[in-house]
């Protein structure tokens, strides 16, 4: 009699793990119910993985905490999460989500600096992200620049346009300090692969003159071409004559539109009256307007005029750039 209770408990016992051994496999395999496509698992530093199972289970990602837990034990990962944002997405098993969390593979948030913004409309950017931290806006150009390893130094142009991602948390000036890091080493590149024989003495005269180029045109391969004409009149002792710098040098005055008066005005940055390069860079160069003024395209071409689609007309002499003028500026036939 007492053996047939055992056999019967063994059976039963030998059914029940069979049993369990099966829902643990169906559960590992299964995807996980999302209420969305994806969603955001936040999980804060020291999370334990019971809490975060019991979490999960909480909010209807998980069906079974203690099976989530067994796996994570199964695979030798119960030490292993990770704190941050993670997303999971629809068709994700409890297998991926726990490799997700332990990969250290947090959602990465993305900051997009703008060739031709200035270095303010950057930092401005930077402070509109709201997943990060610290605190920019209030500091002076003097104190960020102080920072970045420079004290003393201009800010302008000296960070490079790109989008760039962090994960939540980071600090502001952590991203200050990738996109200042990037621009020197695009510079460095570029300087290192430029033609013999240019008028520009260094790497930071090249990013001047690419500041310039890059807000003087929109037009991609219009770069080249421009760096040229520019290059052409620093060869010759010729200003540069861009309205660029002098709406820069205007600052808070300008307000849509230059007046004669104003390209006569005696500013650093008004190339209509000082000679070679403005003091600093006007913009945030890309490498393309960088690279165009280290390896200028060759010709004639000492003036252009813009065409009013983003184009211009470029021309040798200064009668035809008169003609050019009066055809696309002054509208006549």
């Amino acid at each position: 009699m007492i053996a047939r209770v055992l056999l019967v408990l063994m059976l039963a016992a030998g059914a029940l793990g069979a049993g369990l051994g099966l829902d643990y496999g169906a559960f590992v395999k299964t995807p996980v119910p999302l209420p969305e496509e994806s969603t955001i698992l936040d999980i804060p530093r020291g999370t334990s993985l019971r809490g975060l199972a019991r979490r999960m289970t909480d909010e209807g990602i998980l069906k079974h905490p203690y099976y989530f837990i067994a796996l994570a034990y199964r695979q030798g990962d119960q030490a292993r999460i990770k704190a941050g944002e993670f997303e999971l997405t629809a068709g994700m098993t409890p297998a991926d989500v726990l490799a997700r969390i332990t990969s250290g593979q947090v959602v990465q948030h993305p900051v997009t600096l703008v060739e031709g913004w200035t270095f303010r409309q950057a930092v401005a950017a930077i402070e509109a992200q709201d997943r990060f931290s610290g605190e920019l806006a209030d500091l002076s150009d003097e104190d960020l620049m102080a920072k970045l390893g420079r004290p003393g130094e201009h800010p302008e142009g000296r960070l490079f346009p790109d989008t760039y991602r962090f994960p939540r948390d980071t600090p502001r000036l952590s991203v200050l300090q990738r996109a200042f890091q990037r621009m020197e080493q695009v510079l460095a590149e570029e300087w290192a692969g430029r033609r013999e024989g240019l008028p520009i003495d260094s790497p930071y005269e090249a990013l001047i003159l690419a500041s310039v180029v890059e807000k003087e045109t929109g037009a991609a391969h219009e770069r080249p071409e421009i760096a040229g004409v520019f290059v052409r009149r620093l060869r010759k002792g010729m200003r540069l004559q861009t309205d660029p710098t002098v709406i820069y040098g205007m600052g808070d005055r300008y307000e849509g539109r230059i007046r004669r008066a104003d390209l006569r005005e005696a500013t650093a940055y008004n190339t209509y009256v000082i000679d070679g390069l403005p003091p600093t860079p006007i913009a945030l160069p890309g490498r393309a307007a960088i690279h165009a003024v280290l390896n200028p395209a060759d010709g004639d071409s000492l003036y252009f005029v813009s065409r009013g689609d983003g184009t211009h007309v470029f021309s040798a002499t200064l009668d035809a750039h008169n003609q050019a003028v009066r055809r696309y500026i002054l509208g006549e036939p």
